[in-house]
């Protein structure tokens, strides 16, 4: 992989040595004399968020919280799309959705949010190696004109490096959002079989499973995400979902609470609540405990 000297970084993003000096000491990039093209993508979001005035502090905070809310995230930045509104908070945009996650809540109407940081870098190479192909996927995914390029990407990144889980994720959602149920499902179970600790892998099949009406599938699919990433809310939502629609209120009513606990005010919690008012009524004092 071709690395780019310290000088290259500052001059082709325009970047000055001490805003670099001040991300390597909050922890934001590594500190080194070369960088990977991986680093410089990295690097770009920094600088951008940079430009709206956040403060390296309340990025280190989201990216951390951003961490937690979405089980199998490694690196938000390469991985979601970022945005300030206001310079005090970053908002990520995942799989469709914004998320604040400092403050663990769900937006809506993200097309409507303007300043939209995007993650494309130019002025770079053709993309070589698996990684590289894998952060021109992530770029182009942050332009609904351009998914079959992010496509392309995705599949340029297996060809190179079969088991590169997080491609074979992405890919995946990629043709589940085109309701090609057949190719999500071959990407997400290679990603559990590159790495089965993967909770997003076990929850983006559960969510094909759920669609293509195999939900006993679907609900230990959901339930291994949950043994990998206890608090992974979408995956306690998703399973209190299929619990419902197989007949089972009472083992979807503990999962409706997980959430709750963790998304109290976002546009799924008033759902969410909304069932458990429901399974309670419907119920009465039999499952006020949460009996599974």
């Amino acid at each position: 992989m071709e690395r780019y000297q310290r000088a290259d970084v500052l001059r082709i993003l325009r970047i000055t040595a001490r805003q670099l000096g001040s991300w390597e000491k909050a922890g934001l990039v590594a500190v080194g004399e070369s960088y990977s093209f991986f680093d410089l993508l990295q690097i770009k979001k920094l600088r951008d968020l940079s430009a709206k005035r956040v403060r390296p502090a309340v990025i280190r905070e989201s990216l951390r919280a951003m961490q937690r809310q979405v089980a199998g995230m490694e690196n938000p930045l390469l991985e979601a799309g970022t945005f300030s509104t206001d310079g005090r908070r970053i908002v990520f945009r995942h799989r469709g959705r914004s998320v604040e996650p400092i403050a663990g809540q769900f937006l809506l109407d993200f097309g409507t949010v303007e300043n939209v940081v995007p993650a494309k870098v130019k002025y770079m190479r053709p993309a070589e190696t698996a990684e590289e192909y894998f952060a021109r996927g992530v770029a182009l995914e942050e332009d609904p004109g351009m998914q079959n390029q992010a496509i392309e990407a995705y599949e340029q990144a297996i060809e190179l490096d079969p088991r590169h889980a997080a491609a074979h994720i992405n890919l995946g959602t990629l043709h589940y959002n085109r309701r090609d149920y057949v190719q999500a499902e071959k990407h997400y179970r290679a990603a559990i079989a590159s790495d089965p600790r993967y909770a997003l892998a076990y929850f983006d099949l559960g969510n094909v499973l759920d669609e293509t009406g195999r939900l006993p599938e679907a609900v230990e699919t959901y339930k291994r995400a949950i043994q990998l990433a206890a608090n992974y809310a979408d995956a306690h939502y998703n399973l209190a979902l299929a619990y419902e629609k197989l007949g089972q209120p009472r083992k979807a009513l503990p999962h409706w609470r997980t959430y709750l606990r963790m998304d109290s005010s976002g546009p799924w919690a008033v759902h969410a609540r909304a069932q458990i008012h429901k399974i309670l009524e419907n119920e009465g004092l039999q499952v006020v405990g949460g009996k599974k």
